[in-house]
């Protein structure tokens, strides 16, 4: 089979249709050997009957159905777990990304590249999301010790056989797609494409659900964050050596004077840098205790056309 598409579902049950429409309209155009693979990711709507119903029209639709909310790296995971195609595709559900680019991909892998990213020209979001955007991008970086991430980077991207292969031996138990593809360091290249408004309904993800992706994004990445507090409690250790030396000097000059609010105030600064030293290490352990215990990334409950 030459071509793979896997498309992570979730709250899209009004999205799928146009979304298998514009993909075999898009891949169809240069061959006629492809599957179009929807993985359902523990949608509370009716996105797997809606994938079900695809699957009976068309035995190219296949459907998988995830026991529950994995997430969406976790989703693509498994779609691409399950592609026989030479090369994949993975396209996001809301449409945003369009399918038609997958052509333009598909021909630069031919000219021997194992991964495609896209990059986006412009996203048709807001002024201050752009800007918070661009600002996550550089601490995220910064942190994780990556100069990848950017904030037109997207997931709609195509890999080959081998880059696959590759990506389902890692098995990482937090892991970000993109992280992970560019951690395999094969050879590259990208085409730039257009953001589109999401077709209907809102993004799932919350700002509590990117600031949680992007801890374990930064934590499974890097140890920086480790390093940035022995930092900060060297820096803070030094402040307190000058303190001390002025106060002993204050003392010698003019007699010992009072300053209950400052030392209150160095006693409430000194406990919560602790305690946040502290849980960035707890953050740590408990990501290392989470992949020690080897679960599964993601559990199958039913399968439509395999």
């Amino acid at each position: 089979m030459d071509i793979s598409i896997v498309s992570p579902i979730y709250k899209a049950d009004s999205i799928i249709d146009e979304l298998v429409n514009r993909i075999q309209k898009s891949v169809s155009s240069f061959t006629n050997s492809f599957e179009i693979i929807l993985v359902d990711d523990g949608s509370p709507d009716n996105s797997w009957l809606t994938i079900q119903e695809n699957c009976k029209k068309d035995k190219n639709i296949k459907g998988i159905k995830l026991s529950r909310n994995f997430g969406q790296h976790y989703a693509i995971t498994a779609g691409l777990e399950k592609a026989i195609g030479d090369y994949v595709v993975v396209i996001d559900c809301d449409l945003q990304t369009d399918p038609k680019y997958i052509y333009d991909m598909y021909q630069k892998a031919l000219n021997g590249n194992d991964i495609i990213y896209t990059k986006i020209i412009s996203k048709s979001h807001s002024l201050f999301k752009n800007i918070v955007s661009k600002l996550f991008s550089f601490l995220f970086n910064y942190l994780s010790d990556s100069n990848f991430y950017y904030s037109n980077n997207s997931t709609f991207t195509l890999l080959s056989r081998k880059a696959v292969n590759a990506f389902c031996s890692v098995r990482d138990s937090h892991r970000m797609y993109l992280l992970v593809l560019h951690w395999l360091g094969f050879k590259s290249d990208y085409v730039e494409i257009l953001h589109s408004k999401r077709l209907s309904g809102k993004s799932s993800y919350t700002i509590f659900k990117l600031c949680e992706l992007a801890v374990d994004g930064i934590i499974s990445q890097s140890t920086k964050l480790l390093r940035v507090s022995i930092v900060i409690g060297f820096v803070l250790s030094f402040i307190a050596l000058l303190v001390l030396t002025l106060i002993l000097f204050m003392y010698f000059m003019h007699g010992l004077m009072q300053g209950w609010t400052s030392i209150i105030c160095l006693i409430l600064l000194s406990t919560g840098i602790v305690l946040i030293s502290n849980g960035i290490l707890g953050l740590y352990l408990g990501k290392t205790f989470e992949q020690a215990k080897s679960r599964p990334l993601y559990l199958i409950d039913e399968l439509a056309n395999f």
